[in-house]
């Protein structure tokens, strides 16, 4: 019996699309604008019970940050919502200029993110965002790892004071973490207690970990999984905590391996308490067209990547 058995199967974009219904329930400030993409970013609910409270600003990703950053002037906490892609490599500069650099209080919210969105290929599979997004002042960057998550980040962020960056995605995916598990932006959850290897991962390879872990078991490995929903602030005690124990990294996540999860971990690492560390991230290439499960294999994001991965880290240690 695992740790975390699945409880059910949805996408997290779907996630996302429930938290903000209930925030549009609860406080008349929050409003949603998309760039002509309402259904694959769930935003239908809100859009038919609050329709005063929705822009459809069209294919104009650029136009759509810009009016965000105004609209908070007016004391409205604005959502966004478009693909990953075009959330952020799109609409940097406004991201940049607009939002991040005067601290307005938007809510940047991509889903299809990564490989996992498929078959729309490369073009779409934004591989870098968390990177670009992380290096923003003052930014805050949550990557959830599945429905009930989505939803329980995206109703933090609405209550958070200033610019977020959530990141989600297209596929179904397990739903594992328990509705009534806490949420508490910036801090790490420990999902597995270990004592040989400290396994971090984000989003949808959260999952993958858990599966990871189990088949380390087999090997007599005790893995110790944490989510870390947060790369930015990330929660650095959680992550000394557990490698002060294990004495060793793995970091999972579905981006390249530069600028990531990996990196961020290994930036507090070096800093603090130097270890050796293993990434299972793409490996500075960009992505292709494929199923969610097919591309993971493929870019060496999967169970038996993260078992490897381990078994590797595990014989640098001292």
């Amino acid at each position: 019996m695992t740790a975390f058995p699945q409880l059910d199967q949805k996408d997290t974009r779907s996630g996302f699309g429930a938290g903000l219904h209930e925030l549009g329930k609860k406080d008349p400030n929050v409003v949603a604008l998309c760039a002509d993409l309402i259904g694959s970013l769930k935003m239908d609910a809100f859009v038919k019970d609050f329709p005063d409270r929705f822009f459809q600003v069209g294919i104009a990703e650029a136009n759509m940050m810009g009016i965000a950053a105004g609209l908070t002037i007016g004391g409205k906490i604005p959502f966004t919502g478009t693909f990953a892609n075009f959330s952020t490599g799109r609409v940097y500069d406004q991201i940049r200029q607009s939002i991040a650099y005067s601290g307005k209080n938007v809510k940047i919210c991509a889903s299809h993110a990564g490989l996992t969105l498929g078959e729309d290929g490369a073009t779409h599979q934004i591989l870098e965002d968390i990177g670009l997004m992380r290096m923003l002042p003052g930014m805050t960057v949550i990557v959830p790892c599945d429905y009930n998550q989505t939803k329980q980040a995206t109703i933090a962020i609405g209550a958070h004071e200033g610019p977020v960056y959530l990141r989600f995605g297209r596929p179904k995916w397990p739903v594992f973490i328990p509705a009534v598990m806490p949420f508490e932006i910036g801090k790490a959850q420990l999902l597995i207690e270990g004592s040989d290897v400290s396994i971090f991962a984000c989003g949808h390879l959260v999952w993958r970990a858990l599966q990871a872990a189990e088949e380390l078991a087999k090997q007599s490995i005790k893995a110790e999984v944490i989510n870390v929903h947060t790369i930015k602030p990330l929660d650095t005690e959680a992550v000394l905590r557990s490698v002060r124990k294990t004495g060793c990294v793995v970091t999972c996540e579905e981006h390249n391996k530069y600028g990531g999860l990996g990196d961020t971990i290994a930036q507090a690492l070096a800093t603090q308490f130097p270890a050796p560390q293993e990434y299972v991230a793409v490996n500075d290439s960009f992505g292709e067209s494929g199923t969610a499960n097919e591309l993971l294999k493929k870019y060496g994001l999967d169970v038996p990547d993260i078992v490897a991965a381990t078994n590797k880290v595990m014989k640098r240690k001292n």
